[in-house]
């Protein structure tokens, strides 16, 4: 009898053991000895599933590139745990719960920017810092006046951006578009219910007027619409608009570049960041996509040796071109492995101590990174990134620098 009851006290031990280790389902783990005290445990949080996966799958790998080089150095100990959020705020809401139950100290993301809208309220009261690769929305850090100079959302101080804003996004669009002269008569589609494509359409309207560029044609579209294009191309095109602005993500321009096509309407193109990853969209004729123009902090034919280094390791182990949300991911590693560094921070510190030794770094004077997405990038303390954007056309079904 006592050997039965000692046998089934052992089953009982081994399936709570079992039951400890496989908890942790939905998730994806990076690099650095998982559980272990010496790690500094670094969250994610995008769409890795659903339509926006291009950008949260492109993310996590160029982080996880990033971590295996600063692990290699043999000091700070980066480990990640990266959760799909399915471009989806309550979900993404969930991912952050999870990962602070994991014991996160940092978080990168969220990927896409109304998710993080929703989580960056959550991660700044919970006094987490965080660093988004790619969520460019003002609302995202909060503390930036509207169009009426009101500030709606007070700045959130713990968020800062990896990417450009969308203001910014919006301003360079319209400068570079009346510096080059692309177009006499502008057409814009934009998402009305995304406060991404919103943010840039509104600051893009407002300098183009600055600049006298004459927009003809202003049409919008939402989430739930964004399938059929053909009464706002039939309006741009009887405006005789020569250029079409699309300060939207690459799902949408790729049915708006069809169904242009379609009725034999052919106007020049230019886009923002978010339509990096038209070519990959299943299904489309990436002949259509040919001479688009877009800016974006990041091209993969650039010549400098970071850039071909990283390039050529992430097509070896993913077996395609890395798109500028990789190299945002990329960057964020450096950012923070340099700051902490810096700051001596260590894996037994809170992630409220993290948090306040890494809002010191970033908005320190001399405070500065060379990444792949630019060159002496600095930060303000409005949590925004300070580097000058690229321009890309897409020639030959390929990415090119302009």
């Amino acid at each position: 009898m006592r050997k039965l009851v000692k046998l089934a006290s052992m089953i009982m031990a081994l399936t709570v053991a079992l039951t400890a280790v496989s908890g942790c389902g939905g998730t994806t783990e990076g690099t650095g000895e998982n559980g272990s005290a010496a790690t500094i445990k670094l969250g994610g949080i995008g769409p890795i599933t659903g339509g926006q996966a291009i950008y949260g799958n492109a993310v996590e790998r160029g982080m996880k590139i990033a971590i295996d080089e600063v692990n290699a150095k043999g000091g700070i100990q980066f480990e990640l745990r990266f959760e799909d959020d399915e471009n989806d705020a309550e979900k993404s809401i969930n991912a952050y719960n999870k990962l602070k139950d994991w014991g996160m100290q940092i978080l990168v993301g969220t990927v896409t920017t109304t998710p993080c809208i929703a989580v960056s309220a959550k991660s700044n009261e919970d006094k987490v810092f965080t660093l988004t690769p790619s969520a460019s929305s003002t609302d995202v850090i909060g503390g930036q006046p509207d169009k009426d100079g009101n500030v709606t959302i007070p700045r959130k101080e713990n968020i800062f951006q990896m990417c450009f804003t969308d203001p910014n996004q919006g301003v360079a669009s319209a400068q570079y578009i009346s510096e080059k002269q692309l177009g006499s008569k502008i057409g814009i589609i934009y998402n009305s219910s995304d406060a991404y494509s919103t943010g840039i359409y509104q600051k893009f309207e407002t300098e183009a007027k600055e600049l006298g560029l004459n927009i003809v044609s202003v049409k919008s579209f939402t989430d739930d619409s964004a399938t059929d294009f053909n009464s706002q191309l039939n309006d741009i095109k009887a405006a005789g608009a020569d250029l079409l602005f699309l300060p939207i993500y690459y799902t949408p321009a790729s049915l708006i570049l069809s169904q242009a096509s379609k009725m034999q309407y052919e106007p020049m193109v230019f886009g923002v960041d978010g339509m990096d990853g038209i070519l990959t969209v299943e299904n489309f004729d990436t002949s259509l996509a040919e001479g688009v123009m877009l800016l974006t902090p990041f091209t993969a034919d650039a010549e400098d040796e970071m850039t071909k280094s990283f390039v050529s390791k992430y097509q070896e182990l993913y077996n395609e071109t890395p798109n500028q949300f990789a190299a945002d991911g990329y960057d964020c590693i450096l950012a923070l492995y340099d700051a902490c560094t810096k700051q001596n921070i260590t894996p037994d510190m809170s992630a409220e101590e993290v948090s306040q030794k890494l809002v010191e770094q970033f908005t320190s004077a001399d405070f500065s990174i060379n990444g792949l997405t630019g060159t002496d990038m600095k930060w303000s303390e409005t949590g925004e990134i300070s580097k000058a954007p690229k321009g890309m056309v897409i020639q030959n079904g390929v990415y090119v620098g302009m």
